[in-house]
Parts: C-alpha cells; sequence; structure tokens
C-alpha cells in the first residue's frame, strides 16, 4: 500500500490484521484522488475489541471492510462527495467535538446505501 501502513490498519485491541485487500484499493483510490493526508482514527477491529464485543452482532470494522478517517470541515465535505461517487455503501458523519471522523464502508448487507451521523 502507498498511503496506508499495517501498523495503523491493525486492531488496536489484538493487534491482528483483517483490511480485505479489495477494499483497502478502494481506500487508496480515494486517498490518491483527493491529495490530501487521510489519518486513520480505526480500521480492523476483531469480535473481541471492547467496541465490537459491545454489540450483539460484529460491525464493519469486523468485517475488515471499513475504515475511519480523521477529517474535518472542507476536507470532509470532500471525502463524502467522492465516497459517495466511488460507490462507498456506509458512510457515517461525526463532526462535532474534538475528534472527528468521517466512517467509510462498502458492505452490502442491511440497510444499504446509507449515511448516519454520531
Amino acid at each position: 500500500m502507498k498511503y496506508f501502513s499495517e501498523d495503523e490498519l491493525k486492531c488496536s485491541h489484538c493487534g491482528s490484521q483483517g483490511m480485505k485487500e479489495d477494499f483497502m484499493v478502494k481506500v487508496e483510490q480515494l486517498r490518491e484522488e483527493l491529495g490530501f493526508p487521510f489519518p486513520v482514527t480505526s480500521a480492523y477491529r476483531c469480535n473481541n475489541h471492547p467496541i465490537e464485543a459491545k454489540k450483539d452482532l460484529p460491525g464493519a470494522h469486523a468485517s475488515g471492510r471499513a475504515i475511519d478517517i480523521a477529517v474535518s470541515r472542507t476536507e470532509a465535505y470532500l471525502l463524502v462527495e467522492a465516497a459517495l461517487r466511488a460507490g462507498f455503501t456506509g458512510i457515517g458523519i461525526n463532526q462535532k467535538g474534538s475528534s472527528r471522523f468521517i466512517h467509510l464502508d462498502d458492505l452490502t448487507t442491511g440497510v444499504r446505501p446509507t449515511v448516519w451521523s454520531y
């Protein structure tokens, strides 16, 4: 990968790497197109990760098909706009407080496509 290290994509709980290659190709293409950094706040999460363990069923991050990117303001707008064009099917928006990020996934199960706010 050109823009992301294995370290920033691994589970912060157990250290395992479970990101799907085809998903990361799409994220890399998006990063290339936009031309600004994508600081990763969360990528793969194992089923035992504290956030996943609280859920009835593991979420998108546990599938290796989701990433949270720390962006705000104009970059957040541009990222959401480009993600929609690129066919990402889940877009979560947190643009309040000090930990602003955009969640992207490409799941096809459940209610998709969808956009939500945190």
